[in-house]
């Protein structure tokens, strides 16, 4: 039996025990724990806080491509937490309301712009470069 169908019997071994009413909490016990630690893994990044490109992606669902972009820019986008919710009954409508991560505004009093404003209208000259850094074939 591979993984894939142990976890699936152990599901509905858990599924016929809630039908049943049966008082041992243990089995209850025991998904509360593996869903906490699936939201462990799953919350914002925290090295990707200080990007404000990515400061709303979901560490648990990892990167991709060349750049290692998050493959969750949204941690409300997360499926793992999508399915976790779902387990909890989570509708549409609930999911709408909730808040949603939003990337920071940027601070305007640090100096840092995410894209160039304007641009140099003046020509740009070599003219005031010191000497001791001009080389031989120096062209002014």
């Amino acid at each position: 039996m591979d993984l894939h169908t142990w976890i699936t019997q152990q599901v509905e071994a858990t599924e016929a025990e809630g039908r049943a009413m049966l008082i041992d909490p243990t089995p209850i016990l025991r998904r509360c724990e593996a869903d906490r630690r699936i939201l462990a893994r799953h919350q914002v990044d925290p090295d990707a806080a200080d990007s404000r490109l990515f400061a709303t992606a979901c560490h648990g669902c990892g990167t991709e491509g060349e750049c290692y972009d998050p493959v969750t820019d949204n941690l409300n986008d997360c499926p793992e937490l999508l399915d976790l919710a779902h387990a909890h009954g989570i509708t549409p409508d609930m999911l709408a309301g909730l808040d949603r991560p939003q990337t920071p505004e940027p601070d305007r009093n640090s100096g840092y712009t995410m894209r160039v404003t304007h641009w140099p209208t003046s020509a740009i000259t070599t003219s005031d470069v010191p000497e001791a850094l001009r080389g031989p074939r120096w062209k002014p």
